[in-house]
């Protein structure tokens, strides 16, 4: 009847689709090289640097009380000291964590 194709003919093979075949596999490769978990030694680096974010948290805090604490008890300032010095040792603790989460592993 008609000699034009019908758009539900498979389209013969081309090279650039082969092409793309073949960067595609190569891509999924590598991706599956780069997720694939190394022997312990990922999982214990995420595990010392979640150590190190709650070393981190738990030090400016407590450490932050402790010297505020300190202050007021021999300069009779209470509370003020504890509680301007605790503040500034969570903020040091949350920039010390926003810059290890920053940091690009090697």
């Amino acid at each position: 009847m008609s000699d034009e194709t019908n758009a539900r003919d498979p389209v013969g093979e081309d090279k650039r689709i082969d092409a793309l075949e073949e960067r595609l596999k190569a891509a999924q490769e590598r991706e599956e090289k780069r997720q694939k978990p190394s022997a312990g030694v990922e999982t214990d680096e995420n595990y010392r640097i979640g150590n190190r974010v709650l070393a981190e948290l738990i030090g400016g805090i407590g450490g932050g009380a402790f010297l505020g604490w300190v202050i007021d008890h021999f300069a009779g300032t209470s509370p003020w000291g504890l509680l301007v010095v605790m503040f500034l040792g969570i903020f040091v603790a949350f920039r010390n964590i926003i810059r290890i989460s920053n940091r690009r592993p090697d």
